[in-house]
């Protein structure tokens, strides 16, 4: 039996879907790989064995770029764009990221939960202080505080989705997990 790729842009992604799987309890026989940035994909899939399914998750800024790397892939018919043919494709968008989607699923509360779990409420609280900040709402301060220091990133998604039951948990994770695991 071949086992699935999963393609993700970098390791936060990587952890976030691993902690999805977790919480579903999904037997995730698949290799996610983080590709190190979405500009890496095209080269990925040039690499690629043709005979191992592939599987994906990308940021909607990164659409146009998706769409052409699948159809040099040949995953891709000429021509097809919308997301629902990407998504026949076995590749699944975020509105915005996966961190707007993990916020947006968990509210704010549940996030601040998490920070507090891992030491950082009081590191967010002097954030949200700064002048910059004062004026924008609490999903955007907590999106933008994930990438403030060095490996928060890494981890912030996978700590929130951990913190998910199964029915919250982002409909791009859900999507990406149901066709890994219908493919291994």
């Amino acid at each position: 039996m071949v086992l699935p790729v999963v393609l993700v842009e970098g390791e936060s992604d990587r952890l976030a879907l691993l902690a999805a799987a977790r919480v579903r309890g999904d037997d995730l026989r698949a290799d996610v790989v983080s590709l190190g940035g979405i500009t890496n994909l095209r080269s990925w899939l040039e690499r690629r064995d043709p005979v191992v399914p592939v599987r994906g998750l990308y940021d909607a800024a990164e659409l146009r770029y998706v769409i052409g790397a699948l159809a040099a892939a040949g995953l891709l018919a000429e021509g097809e764009t919308d997301p629902v043919a990407i998504a026949r494709a076995g590749f699944f968008g975020c509105e915005r990221d996966l961190e707007d989607e993990v916020i947006r699923a968990a509210g704010p509360e549940l996030v601040l939960e998490t920070l507090a779990a891992r030491g950082e409420l009081a590191l967010f609280r002097v954030f949200q202080g700064q002048p910059a900040q004062r004026v924008r709402s609490v999903e955007a301060q907590l999106h933008r505080f994930a990438g403030t220091a060095s490996g928060r990133k890494a981890h912030f998604a996978a700590d929130v989705v951990a913190a998910l039951p199964p029915d919250r948990i982002p409909d791009p994770l859900v999507a990406v997990l149901d066709a890994a695991v219908s493919q291994a």
